[in-house]
């Protein structure tokens, strides 16, 4: 399954916890790491006062169920030493999934796609930079072709 994870980190040295992060995902069984966006640093959204991160996204291609993939991506977060406090806390790293397929889950634990992420520049311009865009109410291949480019 194509998936989409985004990446942030406003901890420490930002870049290497990023880059250590997407080592360890190229590292996990059932995880192969196709492309990476490029990383932009942005301002943080809500939670207290706080630095600047660096966010990015990655498109994966796994056969994890999204639980499973879920708990990947926790078990790689508390690696690098995330430790989860209040809501929107800063953070040494944070991964999330964003698009697993075209499924739609709803569950109190997991969300897919993330429910916020069209209102995010720093979700969107990284998923842009992979070839994804927002039409209506859900995310979408760019065209192949020019039909179509004058909306986008």
């Amino acid at each position: 399954m194509l998936c989409y994870i985004g990446i942030g980190s406003n901890l420490g040295d930002r870049a290497k916890y990023i880059e250590n992060a997407i080592e360890k995902l190229e590292g996990t069984k059932g995880i192969e790491v196709k492309r990476v966006s490029s990383i932009y640093e942005t301002e943080p959204v809500g939670g207290p006062k706080q630095g600047k991160y660096l966010n990015g996204a990655i498109e994966i291609e796994t056969q994890l169920e999204p639980g499973e993939l879920m708990l990947k991506l926790q078990n790689i977060e508390k690696q690098l030493g995330r430790i989860k406090t209040v809501k929107n806390a800063p953070r040494t790293i944070d991964l999330d999934i964003l698009l697993y397929g075209d499924k739609k889950i709803n569950k109190p634990d997991l969300k897919i796609p993330h429910p916020k992420m069209h209102e995010r520049e720093f979700v969107m311009k990284p998923l842009k930079d992979l070839g994804m865009h927002y039409v209506g109410n859900g995310l979408k291949p760019f065209p192949t072709s020019r039909d179509g480019c004058e909306n986008i």
